[in-house]
């Protein structure tokens, strides 16, 4: 801590007006959403896509600052101190970023998604986030680590009580994705960089290296490709800060070069064996390359709609061997079988489109997407529905009280991650699983895309009040853990009984007060089948019942503005 605080005194004596170039990380609580229903009502500019983010609002939306976008919000100065600064020539820029202090506790086994650094674990864990932000000419630099402090206690994990059969068969899955059950036995601790960044931007470009979460895709609880599910990776990345317009309407578009790390830990811990023989099979312990392109279009002609792809490939570091190997997309080049075989990539692709209508102050949106797939639009028109998941969701406000800024905000989501293609599955071809680059689609253990995961399928609907940044939500949630798995695993007794499933109501909130963004959510979760486990009990009924679990999941944070 001691290196932080000198690099802190180093931008107060360095820099002594406000930057205009701070990105707003993916899942900011109280500030990433507050923009979105502030487009929604009709306040913001419509052509911003929200689609592929961090935004960077006072560039997309002419803002003076990115963590005070409410006109009504007064700046105070609680810390006497100055929060930007520059030099006397004017040519240094530097300002501090918001302290953040979030934490959760999981009662009863790790339930939740769309927490950056913060590990699936049961009981106590906190992340803690502060920065800097300066900015020389056309260099800008944005400092902003992160520490996770997780107690990772002990749960039930897969193996209690089933057929060693049935664990055989969780191997079979599970060896084909860095999705640990378990991370270790002990607490952890660790540092990272975090929403970091080092760039060079010209007008709406930008070019440069960073560590920050990504997010593609109109979704709101999950994304096919990229979401913040997972810590944020190391990446090159070309991208537009703002729309830029067209004849034809206007674009935004990222493209990176990343590379993803290993979480280090096995399937289940410890590790299992099946007739004397270890079910674990190790994975090839180099670090993996990823390569990434997302695309959004507003035509001019149809305002507030936007349609969009995203790509991504994906191999290991020590086969990267020619241009094509870095950039697949832009490669002509067709691999012969034996190289194939050799360097094989792991890819998968989404469509997607937004909707938004202002005067109705309601969206719509969709994403489809295919696991495993090169790009073939012959195959993609014969079998759209192999290997696909899909994202659907509406939002709307609607009028509530006397005052004209207080709203009810309904929102739906439904997300289809389950193979329908019975030889798919039993051929073990899931969604972020892959058979040559045994990691899966993963960071540090975690999902890139849907923090839901391989095989599931999810439904949420929520009702919330708002006012300005005050929001007071009821959410309810349906989840289904992985089903590609659970009819690879029962298919000889093709029961249907046993799906774990999750029934989950929360309560959440963001409320701001001075410089203060306060959060909180209480969800209780209902865990039918805990595990895929049915009680053995011969003399009842068909229908028995399963291993229930009860898990309460508390999250409170406060995140603090200078």
């Amino acid at each position: 801590m001691s290196n932080l605080k000198y690099l802190y005194l180093f931008f107060f004596l360095l820099f002594k007006i406000s930057v205009q170039a701070q990105s707003l990380p993916v899942g900011s609580i109280g500030l990433e959403d507050y923009y979105r229903r502030a487009q929604l009502s009709g306040r913001l500019d419509s052509s911003v896509s929200f689609t592929i983010r961090p935004l960077v609002p006072t560039l997309a939306f002419s803002l003076k600052d990115s963590f005070y976008p409410d006109s009504l919000e007064s700046r105070y100065n609680l810390l006497d101190a100055d929060h930007s600064w520059k030099s006397k020539d004017g040519k240094f820029r530097g300002q501090l970023l918001p302290m953040s202090f979030q934490t959760q506790v999981n009662s009863h086994h790790p339930y939740g998604w769309n927490d950056g650094a913060m590990l699936p674990a049961k009981g106590f864990q906190t992340l803690i986030t502060a920065g800097i932000y300066a900015e020389y000419g056309p260099l800008t630099i944005q400092f902003k680590p992160e520490i996770v402090l997780a107690a990772n206690a002990t749960f039930d994990t897969f193996d209690k009580d089933h057929y060693g059969v049935i664990v055989a068969r969780y191997y079979d899955f599970y060896n084909n994705i860095d999705l640990p059950a378990r991370f270790g036995n002990d607490g952890i601790t660790k540092a990272y960089w975090g929403q970091s960044s080092i760039r060079l931007n010209y007008k709406a470009l930008s070019f440069g290296l960073s560590t920050e979460n990504l997010w593609w895709g109109p979704g709101m609880r999950n994304s096919l490709l990229m979401s913040n599910t997972a810590p944020g990776f190391k990446h090159l990345t070309l991208n537009t800060r703002k729309p830029i317009t067209s004849p034809v309407g206007s674009f935004e578009g990222q493209i990176i070069a990343g590379r993803l790390e290993n979480s280090g830990y096995g399937v289940l811990e410890p590790e299992r064996e099946y007739f004397n023989e270890s079910l674990f099979v190790p994975k090839y312990n180099k670090w993996r390359y990823l390569a990434g392109l997302a695309i959004t279009w507003q035509p001019k002609w149809v305002p507030g709609l936007f349609l969009g792809l995203t790509r991504s490939s994906q191999s290991y570091g020590d086969g990267l061997n020619s241009f094509g190997d870095y950039l697949p997309f832009f490669s002509s080049k067709k691999q012969s079988a034996a190289s194939e075989a050799i360097n094989k990539r792991d890819q998968r692709n989404s469509y997607f489109m937004r909707w938004l209508w202002p005067e109705e102050k309601a969206e719509v949106y969709f994403e489809f997407g295919r696991n495993n797939y090169s790009g073939s639009l012959s195959d993609l028109a014969l079998e759209p529905n192999v290997s696909r998941a899909y994202i659907f969701g509406v939002r709307k406000l609607f009028p509530f009280g006397l005052r004209k800024d207080e709203n009810l905000m309904i929102s739906a989501e439904v997300t289809q991650m389950q193979e329908t293609d019975i030889s798919k599955v039993m051929n073990l071809d899931s969604w972020y699983t892959s058979k040559s680059i045994r990691q899966g689609y993963t960071n540090r253990g975690e999902v890139l895309g849907a923090g839901i995961g391989p095989g599931a399928n999810m439904q949420s609907v929520e009702v919330s009040w708002i006012k300005g940044f005050k929001r007071l939500g009821l959410q309810i949630e349906r989840l289904v853990h992985n089903n590609d798995f659970y009819y690879y695993a029962y298919v000889d007794s093709k029961d249907y009984r046993r799906h774990w499933t999750d029934l989950s109501l929360g309560l959440s909130g963001e409320w701001n007060y001075k410089n203060f963004i306060f959060n909180g959510k209480l969800q209780g979760i209902q865990s039918l089948n805990y595990q895929w486990y049915l009680l053995q009990q011969p003399d009842q009924p068909y229908m028995t019942p399963g291993r229930d679990a009860f898990n309460l999941q508390l999250q409170a944070g406060v995140t603090y503005r200078f």
